[in-house]
């Protein structure tokens, strides 16, 4: 650590919702208080389960989980649910303003969503209220490059106890770390650390990251306990909170490939806790693997069978399986198997690509650059279809189709680009580039923009 701090400007933090925090958990304990009571005797004859995903979510709001007698029974629901809950979701647009393309999302709580953009802005939504706030970004020490308004905030994670929040700096090429649930800036990894824009963090535990950068580069960043738990008693003589400035404990580059040495640009990273390795996508079309320790030592390099615009990388932890989105497929990898034996699935979204992914469980979901969600079985190895209830009595060959969630419209700046390169297009469609759910409360938060680079706009919404 440098023994330098700097100032952060004046905010209003937003604080954690005492009601919202508080209701994901009420209903654990009343079922806590439910199964603390005397067990039924074991010749009592229990009543027949209910099985449908009404009475498991009924049961979840009046405790129904603690109740004995029911042993397996909410995780074979909860699987259900989880195959379910896609073609239930209902969308209600949120209002951004004239920000520019969100690339970012975590749930903070039950009703808040911390989001990064293009435009480098950080801000939390609350989804209920609609309400935003913008949080100060963190300045690089002493005078540096300024920021490039074209590359924004790319990510944002929370570390496993959900305690820190680690993003972008001021400098898009900078590494910058918030304590929960106040966002006081903590430290910012800037000199030291990358020379180009950070495309990806992950968190390998709770005081340790990595991030990867269009420089080609990962560093490993280890967060000292002390530094965050004093933070908040740091001030300057005008009152506020200050930083200190960090530099990385490891730092490794991409192999260059012979195919694309010029283009080694990490795009994202996943981490596996399970066997402590750290995947990374480059934008050559490579795959690596990392054993991640006290530094990084790579393991593999593998060429991908889809090699343009691989942008997105999640991973399965059930499963032991990597999946990484491309310009037309999602690609799945077991670095153990020599042979693959999942077959990519082709998104079939008209070349816009893959841009973003998440795994629960079984399902894989997928947004696109065309504005639409799908949702991939990876068991079945098939996409989950839509009900045969939901088509038209006189539509018999819709049943059966593929499940699709298409999002709304947005905002569009409809400035001199819009109008003379694109024609005046009334609609168009938004790039989904990032998506999280929050399934203790059944809900999915989904943002974008328009995919061109040169178009200005946003998307956000609450699928619940």
């Amino acid at each position: 650590m440098s023994p330098q701090q700097t100032g952060s400007r004046k905010r209003k933090a937003p604080a954690l919702e005492a009601t919202a925090a508080s209701s994901s958990s009420q209903g654990s304990a009343a079922a806590a208080a439910d199964g603390d009571g005397p067990l039924p005797p074991k010749k009592q004859k229990r009543p027949a389960a209910r099985r449908s995903l009404l009475h498991y979510l009924k049961g979840r709001e009046v405790g129904a989980r603690g109740r004995a007698g029911l042993p397996g029974f909410e995780g074979e629901l909860r699987g259900y649910a989880v195959q379910k809950l896609p073609e239930l979701l209902r969308e209600r647009e949120l209002a951004l303003g004239t920000l520019n393309k969100v690339f970012a999302s975590q749930w903070l709580n039950a009703r808040q969503v911390v989001c990064g953009t293009k435009c480098n802005t950080l801000f939390v939504v609350d989804v209920q209220s609609g309400q935003i706030t913008r949080i100060p970004l963190m300045r690089d020490r002493g005078p540096g490059p300024a920021a490039q308004p074209s590359c924004g905030i790319h990510a944002i994670q929370l570390n496993p106890s959900k305690t820190l929040l680690a993003t972008g700096g001021e400098n898009p090429n900078s590494l910058a770390v918030y304590q929960l649930p106040t966002l006081d800036p903590v430290c910012l990894g800037d000199r030291h650390g990358h020379k180009d824009w950070i495309f990806a963090i992950a968190w390998m535990s709770d005081t340790v990251a990595v991030s990867g950068s269009r420089d080609g580069t990962v560093a490993l960043w280890r967060m000292d306990p002390d530094v965050f738990r004093g933070s908040i008693a740091w001030h300057n003589d005008a009152g506020l909170p200050v930083y200190a400035h960090i530099r990385p404990r490891d730092v490794e580059a991409i192999p260059r490939a012979s195919t694309n040495p010029g283009n080694r640009k990490v795009r994202a990273l996943a981490f596996s806790g399970k066997n402590q390795e750290l995947g990374a996508v480059s934008l050559d079309g490579y795959f690596h693997l990392w054993k991640a320790r006290s530094t990084l030592s790579r393991l593999l390099s593998i060429r991908l069978p889809y090699c343009r615009e691989n942008v997105c990388l999640t991973y399965c932890d059930e499963l032991s399986l990597f999946a990484v989105g491309s310009q037309s497929h999602v690609s799945f990898l077991d670095p153990r198997q020599r042979q693959q034996n999942i077959r990519p699935l082709c998104s079939r979204e008209g070349g816009t690509g893959v841009r973003s992914l998440s795994f629960y469980q079984h399902i894989i979901t997928v947004g696109t650059g065309q504005g639409s969600l799908l949702f991939y079985d990876i068991r079945a190895q098939k996409f989950l279809e839509e009900r045969a209830s939901a088509s038209p009595p006189s539509s018999p060959g819709l049943a059966g189709r593929k499940l699709k969630l298409t999002c709304g419209r947005g905002w569009l700046n409809h400035d001199d680009l819009w109008v003379n390169y694109f024609g005046g297009i009334g609609e168009f469609p938004n790039a989904l580039y990032t998506h999280c759910y929050n399934w203790p409360e059944m809900k999915l938060f989904v943002a974008g923009g328009p995919l061109p680079s040169g178009l200005h706009g946003n998307y956000a919404g609450l699928w619940s």
